[in-house]
């Protein structure tokens, strides 16, 4: 049985996070469980997020998901937008709440960017730096 959509393709922060995330050397979207996922040859970022066995909640439905660097998971949890997502957050994963404030643009490219560097091959890492 198929996920049911857990997003709206006219949503102005999911434009906004797909325009940063598809900008990444090799970055692609799918659709996994119901909400868009970028990726290389691993995911990288995913908008919207699930309360744990509550798969009916909107909580965090225009959140961003994003692996960030072990040394600044805890100070980012130290931030109230922040948060550990159900299912990908034992995974070392966190959460950014879009609507819990205007969203720092630059942050949220920076965030992807942690992320896109723990998970993108080497190779795709050089293209990225290499355009800087």
């Amino acid at each position: 049985m198929a996920h049911p959509v857990r997003f709206d393709d006219d949503d102005a922060l999911l434009r906004r996070v797909r325009e940063l995330a598809l900008g990444f050397p090799g970055a692609a979207e799918k659709v996994s469980h119901g909400r868009p996922q970028f990726f290389t040859t691993k995911t990288f970022a995913v908008y919207g997020a699930t309360v744990k066995g509550d798969h009916h909640s909107t909580r965090w439905s225009r959140s961003l998901q994003f692996l960030p660097d072990p040394d600044e998971h805890e100070a980012l949890l130290g931030d109230s937008r922040f948060f550990v997502p159900a299912y990908w957050g034992p995974a070392g994963w966190l959460a950014l709440d879009l609507t819990a404030d205007e969203p720092d643009w630059d942050e949220v490219r920076e965030l992807i960017d942690m992320s896109y560097r723990r998970t993108a091959t080497r190779r795709l890492v050089a293209e990225l730096d290499a355009r800087s």
